[in-house]
């Protein structure tokens, strides 16, 4: 009796694990999902920004984007001194909050174990 072992491409297709696959579209998607309640929002251009461009990479392309993320305050009515989530370091705030959910989808996707 004997086995075959596939080739580390053949698995990674099969599991959807590609660069481009539905593990990683699922996500990113789900990473500006989740994101879009902590971004800070004045007009809406910072969170209508966001794009992803290159797999497993969540950008917003407005040019304070990076200054926003590092210091604002939280202070508009949805931030976070006023019981919001909106303010600064809304990834990491999200990831906190949701990582569990988002490798639970991706675990599903891939025809993980969810256990």
């Amino acid at each position: 009796m004997g086995f075959t072992i596939r080739s580390t491409a053949e698995l990674i297709r099969m599991r959807n694990l590609q660069d481009r696959g539905r593990v990683q579209r699922f996500i990113d998607e789900e990473v500006k999902r989740y994101s879009d309640p902590y971004i800070p929002f004045d007009t809406g251009q910072l969170k209508d920004s966001v794009r992803n461009y290159v797999p497993g990479r969540v950008e917003y392309t407005v040019p304070y984007a990076k200054h926003v993320y590092y210091a604002n305050r939280g202070t508009g009515t949805q931030g976070t001194a006023y019981g919001g989530k909106r303010g600064r370091l809304w990834f990491e705030r999200m990831k906190t909050d949701h990582k569990k959910d988002i490798l639970r989808g991706a675990r599903a996707i891939a025809g993980a174990n969810n256990n």
